[in-house]
């Protein structure tokens, strides 16, 4: 039904169809009628979640070894390199998976870990780690055999970082090695991504901070809350994934120019969401202990950004920053990923557990869903006591 005046009239020849003053009611009844039963028709229905099994892993005798696995990755020649922070030491595996062998050993002086926070894995090999020997953060790049082939220290002094679930303020927690450059979130220098050449030379910083509320009353706040990961995109574009407070994504062009921001969000968040704090006392001199709701975040080879939550589930997000799959990892159990990485074959990698998925291949398992109802501890009664 037309809404234009009820006379003889001809409409004008714009290309926007005038309207009158008061439109007839009947015309108005109508289209209220057809928004209503429009709106209706529209079901926006949450993503299911379904679940991935791991069909392949390193094998129990060579994982038990390691102390604390973060960082899992797979090179062109085949081989893997494995990240054990506790052990300051970068281990190598062969493809076959048939032995481990160091490759980094601890130490302070140059071409040793002592202290190491993040490790990140070029597709040729070479690899670089990020490390604070006397609270001076520095990092050093390596060839695929462990050979020292750069080091650079950071600019000021490394605070002392307790780790939470991966995390850690006032230390580097993570890093994206590009091959040709190292990407480091320093949000201290008034950008979220800092690029430095191998040299040690600072490229560029980019990304604006997000507003917190805190930015003059609780400094430490506001940068743990603009601390996260930055990853590189098959486009030559950035990811960054907010890992503290609300969480959230940005992509960025290769120029550094913001392209857009996206809340994550999903109904397996959103109890850690509602009980997300708004301040953080503490005693003078203390860092402010805050729990990350992202553990890890990667990349695939189709420009899908997979991000591990604090819960154990991952979301991935298509290039647009849409959410498309909501995955359950399962390994043995239910795994919570504290880092992802994407192997040569275009398959998944993942600590701890030292898993390894086929995005491809989802599985017809149900979901468990028991792992996000709260746990009630029953009083125990002491060993000797008389029932």
């Amino acid at each position: 039904m037309s809404l234009t005046a009820q006379s003889g009239a001809s409409p004008p020849r714009s290309s926007r169809q005038a309207l009158p003053d008061r439109p007839h009611p009947r015309g108005v009844a109508a289209l209220c009628i057809v928004t209503s039963c429009f709106a209706l028709a529209v079901t926006i229905a949450a993503i299911a979640p379904h679940v991935l099994v791991s069909v392949d892993a390193i094998p129990a005798h060579l994982a038990g070894r390691f102390r604390e696995s973060r960082g899992f990755s797979q090179v062109a020649g085949g081989h893997f390199l494995i990240f054990d922070r506790r052990a300051h030491t970068v281990f190598g595996i062969d493809e076959a998976m048939s032995a481990a062998y160091p490759i980094v050993a601890i130490g302070a002086e140059p071409g040793r870990l002592l202290g190491p926070t993040a490790f990140g894995a070029a597709a040729d090999g070479s690899f670089v780690v990020a490390d604070a020997p006397q609270g001076q953060g520095r990092v050093q790049v390596f060839s695929p055999v462990g050979q020292l082939r750069q080091l650079f220290l950071l600019p000021g002094k490394a605070r002392n970082g307790v780790m939470i679930d991966g995390f850690s303020g006032g230390v580097v927690g993570g890093l994206h090695y590009t091959g040709t450059s190292v990407l480091i979130c320093q949000p201290e220098w008034g950008g979220l991504i800092t690029e430095y050449s191998l040299l040690g030379q600072p490229l560029r910083t980019f990304g604006l901070l997000r507003a917190t509320g805190h930015e003059r009353s609780d400094p430490d706040v506001h940068l743990a809350l603009n601390s996260g990961l930055a990853l590189g995109a098959p486009d030559g574009g950035y990811f960054f994934v907010f890992q503290t407070g609300r969480p959230s994504l940005r992509k960025y062009d290769a120029q550094g120019r913001l392209q857009y921001e996206r809340q994550i969000q999903g109904r397996e968040l959103d109890a850690v969401v509602s009980s997300l704090p708004d301040r953080w006392p503490r005693r003078a001199g203390e860092q402010p202990m805050i729990a990350p709701a992202v553990r890890a975040a990667a990349v695939d080879p189709k420009g899908q950004l997979w991000i591990s939550l604090s819960v154990p589930y991952t979301y991935v997000f298509d290039a647009d920053g849409d959410k498309v799959r909501v995955v359950q990892l399962r390994a043995g159990g239910v795994l919570s990923p504290s880092s992802l990485v994407f192997g040569t074959d275009g398959r998944l990698l993942t600590t701890p557990g030292l898993a390894i998925f086929d995005p491809a291949v989802a599985s017809q398992l149900p979901v468990d869903t028991t792992i996000l109802e709260p746990v009630t501890l029953q009083p125990q009664k002491p060993a000797g006591a008389i029932r």
